[in-house]
Formats: C-alpha cells, sequence, structure tokens
C-alpha cells in the first residue's frame, strides 16, 4: 500500500515545482493533496488524513510549526517533513520537539527531499510492520487469554510458590485493577453422576446470573469449578444470587450442586480462600448435596474439641440377629444423629462407620458374611453421611429380613412340636404348657406361651381345649355308643365326666347326650 503525502507551501511555485518534480510511485508514495498554508491543510487532513506531511515552515494564518503542533496532537502517526529557508536552529529544535525528524533547508533539490521521504517511509513501514505484529499478537493473546485466567488461577490456588507478585504481573496482563480490590472464591461441586461438560453450563450460568464483570477469574479443577468474584454483594444478597444460580442448574440438567464460599480478602489470599473453601465442602459428606456453605458456617464447629463416637451396638445386634427391623432402624439413626452432631472429616466418620457395618454383618448367616464384605469397598466412594447411613441401612434391613425368614422357620418347627405334642398327649390330665415346657421341649414356659400366641393368634391352653373338643365331636360321630365318661378319660379329663360335659356344652352349645341323640 502506497504512503499518501500532503505538500503544504504558501509559494506556488514551489508547491508546483516539487509537486511535479518528484517521482512519487518510485518511492512508494502517492500525492493525495497541496494545501497553501496550515488551516487549509488541516482541513484536508480532517477528511483524508495523509500518511506523511511536507510543509514550508513560514507559510501565513498558521505556520508550519503550529500545523506540525496540532497533527501531532490529533494525528501521531503522521509523519513530517519540514522545508525552510531560513538555517535557523531555534526552528530546527522546535521542529524536532514536535517528532519532526527531517528538516530541509531550501533550496532543496530531488534527491535531498527524496532521501527525506525514503528515512520516513521506511519508518513508516516498519511502524506498519510492528503494529501488524503487535495487533496479531493481541488477536493471539485474545484467544489464549481465558486459557492464561484460568491456568492461572489453578495454579495460584495450588502451587505455594505463587504470591503477590505473580498477582502485581498476571494482573496486568488481565487488566485486574488489585488496588482496593477485595475478592470472594466461590468452589462448586456437582452432586451424582455428570458429564465435564456440565462443569462449563455451570460456568456459563454463573456468568449470565453474577455478571461477567463481577467474575474476575474462574477454571475447573479436576471435578470442581472455582470462581473468583469481586465482593460487591452484601452476604445475604449473594447467597441469594448463588441460590439462583443453582436452581437454573438444576432446571435446565436435573442435577444439583453444592457451593462453598470463602470470606471476603485481598486477591492475594485466593490460596487460603481456596482452602477454606475446601473445609466448608467437606461439610457436604454431613449436610447433604445441594447445600450453600460458607465459612462462617463451620468456624464455630472447628473451633470444638474433637469427640469420640460413644454408641454401644449391643441392642442394635440383638435385633438384627433377631431380624427386628424396626428397632434396628431406630439404633441406626441414634448412631448417625451422633456422628452428625459430632461433624468429624470423611475419613474419621467412616472409621467409626466400618466397625459398625462390621458388627451388622456378623448377625448374618455365615454363608452371607463374605458378600457382605465384599461391598465394604463401595464404601469408600460414598461422600456424604447420608449415602453412608443409606448403605448402612440396606444392608441392615436385608440382614434383618433373612434372620427374620430363618427365625420364623425355627418359630414354625417349635410350634409344629407343639402342636404334635397336644396331638400325642390328649388323653393326659396334666398336659399344659409347663408340662410340655419342662418334660418334652426343656425351653422356658413363658417364651413358649408368647412364641404360641404369636404365631398361631392363640393361647396354648384354648389350643389343647379346642382339640380336645373337636376330637371328642369326631369319636361321638364314629360312634353312638361312646360313654361320657369314656370321652372324659381319653381326652384328659380323668375320672371328671361332670367337667368334661361342662367344657363340650360351652364349645358346642349341647351336652354330649343331647350331641349324640342329633347325631
Amino acid at each position: 500500500m502506497k504512503h499518501k503525502v500532503l505538500l503544504i507551501d504558501d509559494e506556488r511555485i514551489i508547491l508546483e515545482g516539487i509537486a511535479s518534480l518528484m517521482d512519487w510511485d518510485k518511492y512508494g508514495t502517492q500525492l493525495a493533496g497541496t494545501a497553501r498554508n496550515g488551516l487549509e491543510a488541516l482541513q484536508f487532513i480532517e477528511t483524508q488524513p495523509p500518511d506523511i506531511i511536507i510543509s514550508d515552515i513560514r507559510m501565513p494564518g498558521m505556520d508550519g510549526l503550529s500545523l506540525v503542533k496540532r497533527v501531532k496532537e490529533a494525528y501521531p502517526h503522521i509523519a513530517c517533513i519540514m522545508l525552510s529557508g531560513f538555517g535557523d536552529f531555534e526552528y530546527a529544535r522546535q521542529a524536532m520537539q514536535y517528532g519532526v525528524k527531517h528538516y530541509l533547508l531550501k533550496p532543496c533539490n530531488e534527491n535531498t527531499i527524496a532521501e527525506a521521504i525514503v528515512s520516513v517511509v521506511e519508518q513508516l513501514d516498519q511502524e506498519r510492520s510492528t503494529d501488524a505484529f503487535l495487533q496479531r499478537m493481541q488477536e493471539e493473546l485474545k484467544k489464549v487469554l481465558p486459557s492464561a485466567k484460568e491456568q492461572f488461577l489453578k495454579e495460584y490456588v495450588t502451587n505455594k510458590r505463587y504470591g503477590r507478585r505473580e498477582w502485581d504481573e498476571y494482573g496486568r496482563l488481565f487488566g485486574i485493577q488489585l488496588e482496593n480490590l477485595e475478592a470472594r472464591l466461590l468452589l462448586c461441586q456437582l452432586e451424582g453422576p455428570f458429564e465435564f461438560d456440565h462443569l462449563f453450563a455451570l460456568k456459563n450460568i454463573a456468568e449470565d446470573i453474577i455478571g461477567k464483570p463481577t467474575i474476575l477469574l474462574s477454571t475447573t479443577l479436576g471435578s470442581q469449578l472455582l470462581i473468583l468474584i469481586r465482593d460487591q454483594y452484601p452476604e445475604s444478597e449473594l447467597l441469594s444470587i448463588l441460590a439462583d444460580v443453582k436452581r437454573t442448574f438444576t432446571g435446565y440438567f436435573k442435577l444439583d450442586t453444592t457451593i462453598a464460599i470463602s470470606d471476603a480478602g485481598e486477591l492475594a489470599e485466593a490460596r487460603k480462600m481456596y482452602m477454606d473453601t475446601r473445609s466448608c465442602l467437606n461439610h457436604r459428606f454431613y449436610l447433604g448435596g445441594g447445600s450453600l456453605i460458607t465459612v462462617r458456617d463451620i468456624q464455630q464447629q472447628d473451633e470444638q474439641e474433637e469427640q469420640a463416637f460413644l454408641f454401644d451396638d449391643t441392642q442394635l445386634c440383638m435385633a438384627a440377629k433377631s431380624g427386628n427391623w424396626e428397632e434396628v432402624n431406630k439404633e441406626l439413626e441414634e448412631a448417625f444423629r451422633i456422628l452428625a452432631e459430632l461433624r468429624l472429616d470423611n475419613s474419621t466418620a467412616k472409621s467409626y462407620v466400618i466397625p459398625l457395618y462390621v458388627a451388622l454383618i456378623r448377625q448374618a448367616e455365615p454363608k452371607r458374611m463374605n458378600e457382605y464384605l465384599q461391598l465394604l469397598a463401595k464404601l469408600e466412594s460414598l461422600s456424604t453421611l447420608q449415602a453412608l447411613q443409606s448403605f448402612v441401612e440396606e444392608a441392615a434391613k436385608r440382614i434383618c429380613q433373612e434372620n427374620y425368614e430363618i427365625q420364623s422357620c425355627r418359630h414354625s418347627g417349635i410350634i409344629q412340636k407343639m402342636m404334635n405334642i397336644v396331638s400325642e398327649h390328649l388323653s393326659n390330665p396334666a398336659l399344659s404348657l409347663q408340662w410340655a415346657a419342662s418334660e418334652i421341649l426343656y425351653m422356658n414356659a413363658d417364651y413358649l406361651g408368647k412364641l404360641f400366641k404369636k404365631e398361631t393368634g392363640d393361647k396354648f391352653s384354648n389350643y389343647v381345649m379346642k382339640t380336645r373338643m373337636d376330637k371328642a365331636l369326631e369319636l361321638i360321630e364314629a360312634s353312638s355308643d361312646v360313654k361320657v365318661f369314656e370321652l372324659a378319660e381319653q381326652l384328659g379329663f380323668g375320672d371328671n365326666p361332670h367337667y368334661f360335659s361342662q367344657v363340650f356344652k360351652k364349645y358346642t352349645g349341647k351336652s354330649p347326650s343331647d350331641f349324640k341323640k342329633f347325631s
């Protein structure tokens, strides 16, 4: 591209002479126009800015020095060559103050002017090349700047070698004014299975709702999103804004997120902010996913001395062994309530949960224990106390169900034995719960009575009476000649046929004699 030249001189002969004398194309230039004084030249420059002006110093209206001064103020990229018929050093000195590097004395020939033009063109070409290079660099910088910002924040919060000096240097690069600037760090953790793109979606939603001017830097760090923001909102308002970010993200992607918020501080404290928010995020272990957690929320608890987990699992194990899920569930809720109140770190809490889980699976059938032990590996991947509780409760419920079925089978066997005893000893007047328990089963009579009532819905004594009466009906129907005293003797009433008749009438509504008549 040729450089445009504006030629200025109040002497028409000189103006036309130079205009026609110079081979402008030869020097990579073209004559864009001429002017007779500084005011006329300014009007031309305002509408068609040239790259080079060649101007006389002494002109009416506005001299060349005044023109150069105005041009350098408004159009600093225009190069100037001054012509003068006076060999006055003061003119040259003033011209150099305005950036004029070529001051030619009249009369000057074509070669002198050509040398000045060639020098100026070389300078302009170099500046153009430099400007083009800088422009390319700026464009490249614009492309890589977002990645550079992300990498810097990532390095700063994780690399101890980074300090205030790095903030000063990168702050200038990123256009961040550090003086009197306070910030907060947000650490976001998505809950449940998610794709990496979800982190970028959360970042975009945060930028829209929080506002891009408020966000200084952001980056992903593993499975988490870090956002450094200006501290320009009261904490209550910031929490409201972040709740809106959570709701919007969940509405689009059906995923929840936990956001930890640091206290406000200088940018140079960003590493401390990061460590604080990591501590906050650890408390999602107790609070569950989808919380907003500030440093203030955990400070009071962190100041308390760590306490031990004191829980007696005796009742829990006994209930699990008997298959009593209701009691087991009650005990587990109490155990995890205590853990939640202690707010131990993740690893410490798990160190208490593991023995509790092992104590439970010891109540399972031996052949199933290995299966439950293998499930123990899953516990390490659980990231909240709620998830741990659900894991333990699920295993405990299965153990209770299995043990209940086993106990039911065992109970059924005992009940069947008791029924067989009744059938085999109907004629024995001593037949009773106490007799069966002590003489045949060798078990606790009270336990057997309650077990029998639970399984059959009836007392053992009532069952004995009903069985005897049903047998009496069977014998009467089989033989109408059977005597009442014979029935009383065969059915365990001994030599008390009168009592037998009373019981029979109460059971059937008729006496044995009447029943035989109608049978």
